[in-house]
């Protein structure tokens, strides 16, 4: 790539979440840089876009080959907004996290972090979502900084196919300690929630959501196992959820009324 790369950067944490900020720091001195982030934090939002109320955007910063806004909208509404409305050129790679939580697994189907990166491979760009297995706001992110600077270089003189949407977790670890970078399948498991029941002021029941994720699949083709063993989990995720075995079992039939 000749031309000074172009990154488009979001997340789902909020604009000033830690883990944000560390990928704008990994990303800053590879080229020009956008951010278009929320305001707000919209963990588990998945490919939400908000219709019915106005989206607004807020300029925070303003420079030669950066620039920074706020989005009152979902992470899908910060790439759709920013992409139409504040680029003049198609961006060289789209870039959302760095999440604070894993989104391995069947997480990547609730994560607003991963429905943004999506949503730049749905408009045709090179698209990565950044997690670090780690889900608290004070969580240390020094240990993602190579792993994200060697992927994102890679990337950069070997683009990713149309229609692929890489999920990168990291494990929660000092950078030594990570053993490297594994392509990957997602591990398959599921949330057993619970919901908290409480009582309001009013005498009206509310609840909070809590729960538990649990791996059922320890494959060490997945990414679950990958991240478990201290690596880096690659999974090369694809927009079309057709399940193709299946079909092709079912081809030959025509069901008529």
């Amino acid at each position: 790539m000749k031309h000074k790369p172009y990154f488009f950067i979001t997340n789902d944490d909020g604009i000033f979440a830690p883990g944000i900020r560390t990928l704008i720091d990994i990303v800053k001195p590879l080229g020009k840089v956008i951010v278009v982030a929320p305001d707000k934090g919209h963990s588990g939002q998945s490919h939400a876009v908000t219709v019915g109320t106005p989206v607004r955007l807020n300029k925070l910063v303003a420079g030669l080959d950066y620039e920074e806004y706020s989005c009152s909208g979902t992470p899908v509404d910060c790439v759709k907004l920013g992409l139409q409305q504040l680029t003049t050129s198609k961006p060289d790679m789209l870039l959302s996290g760095i999440n604070h939580g894993s989104n391995a697994g069947i997480n990547v189907l609730y994560s607003g972090t991963m429905a943004a990166a999506m949503e730049g491979t749905i408009n045709q760009i090179p698209s990565l979502g950044f997690s670090l297995t780690n889900y608290s706001h004070q969580a240390d992110f020094s240990g993602t900084r190579d792993s994200i600077h060697a992927i994102i270089t890679r990337f950069l003189t070997h683009p990713l196919p149309a229609g692929v949407t890489m999920n990168v977790n990291i494990p929660d670890l000092p950078a030594h300690e990570i053993k490297g970078i594994k392509y990957c399948r997602q591990a398959q498991g599921r949330w057993y929630e619970e919901f908290d029941r409480r009582v309001d002021p009013f005498g009206k029941d509310y609840f909070w959501l809590t729960g538990e994720y649990r791996p059922s699949d320890n494959n060490p083709e997945t990414d679950q196992w990958a991240l478990d063993n201290g690596y880096v989990a690659m999974v090369p995720l694809t927009l079309d959820l057709t399940h193709l075995e299946y079909l092709n079992q079912k081809k030959e039939y025509v069901y008529k009324e």
